[in-house]
């Protein structure tokens, strides 16, 4: 009981970020550059037709009242038409999200697969070359820009090496989708018996995962070694190596199990941060994600797709931290305890 209530205090604790995105984002997209009535109107439009699109955009209102009205459709679920395709955004979002969830996924499976071995290796080693290769990933994943590492990893797999497909999207225009289950292809594919389908979703996946992963290992890898290095100075480790316990045990059992917590709560900033990441990386693979979408929406002084896209990246960034508080709180009886 105690558990649910300071889960339901962390929900309500989320709703003054979300309306102060709200907020924010709607006064920087009224800031944006540019008349989307005038863009939308054409170049032989005259005043009169851009007054009318003005009007049915809702834009001749002072800016509180369009803000009121903005909150009065959000609470019925509605994120207001795109003006670029005339959809609805929520409806563009939800077809969107599920490609963009499966790359940001793919990408963070992929470096924690690499930076926790590889920073549990550095702190029991220090000083030796898994250190040194260690602290070389970590300020090449900080230092290079995704675009850069996404445009490099085409140029030498797909256009030297010819190993990797054409960077075009979730599959090669040879395969159909699968039957929609998830939205991840990967999965889909599978469920359905396609594994044709499955591989080919994979082969297109690897190199902006790798893009991702890259840009993800820094932290996680840093985290993961500072926080090993500290458990292995305590005190219950010392005692158990007097006891006479195996190395292994040692690291994995007593250490790794205290150093895992300050590694989940990065992965939850790390995983909210990749979805950031993700805008430029769908752009130069050309990955159908939301992404690509809010690219398209900036150029085109689209608000509500803008809007849509900002408080969708809020209310995962939320809902990720909420899910890392609740597997702390169940795993780590201190944090009940201490509430």
């Amino acid at each position: 009981m105690e558990k649910l209530s300071r889960i339901f205090g962390r929900v309500v604790q989320a709703i003054p970020p979300v309306f102060g995105v709200t907020l924010i984002t709607f006064l920087l997209t009224r800031a944006l550059p540019g008349d989307p009535a005038v863009f939308f109107a054409g170049l032989m439009a005259n005043e009169d037709t851009i007054a009318q699109i003005r009007a049915e955009l809702g834009l001749d209102h002072s800016l509180p009242v369009q803000f009121l009205y903005y909150l009065r459709d959000l609470l019925h679920g509605d994120l207001g038409n795109s003006l670029s395709t005339g959809r609805p955004v929520l409806t563009e979002l939800m077809s969107r999200l599920p490609a963009s969830l499966e790359l940001t996924l793919a990408g963070l499976l992929l470096s924690m697969a690499i930076a926790i071995p590889l920073g549990v290796l550095a702190a029991t080693r220090p000083g030796s070359w898994v250190d040194h290769l260690c602290r070389v990933l970590v300020t090449a994943g900080v230092s290079l820009p995704t675009f850069f590492t996404g445009l490099f990893l085409i140029y030498i797999f797909y256009y030297l090496l010819g190993w990797a497909p054409s960077p075009l999207g979730r599959l090669d225009f040879l395969y159909l989708s699968p039957p929609q289950v998830t939205g991840f292809y990967s999965i889909d594919a599978a469920l359905a018996g396609d594994w044709e389908v499955f591989w080919a979703s994979l082969r297109q996946m690897i190199l902006p995962a790798i893009t991702l992963s890259l840009f993800a290992l820094a932290p996680i890898a840093r985290m993961t070694r500072a926080a090993m290095l500290a458990a292995l100075s305590g005190e219950y480790v010392r005692t158990a190596r007097a006891n006479g316990l195996g190395g292994a045990r040692v690291i994995w059992v007593y250490a790794f199990r205290n150093a895992a917590l300050p590694v989940l709560t990065t992965l939850g900033m790390v995983f909210s941060f990749l979805l950031g990441a993700n805008v430029l990386v769908e752009k130069v693979f050309s990955w159908p994600g939301i992404g690509s979408y809010a690219i398209g929406a900036l150029v085109a002084s689209d608000y509500a797709a803008v809007q849509g896209f900002v408080l969708c990246m809020a209310l995962l960034f939320v809902v990720v931290n909420l899910f890392i508080d609740v597997v702390l709180t169940l795993i780590d009886p201190r944090i009940g305890l201490e509430s």
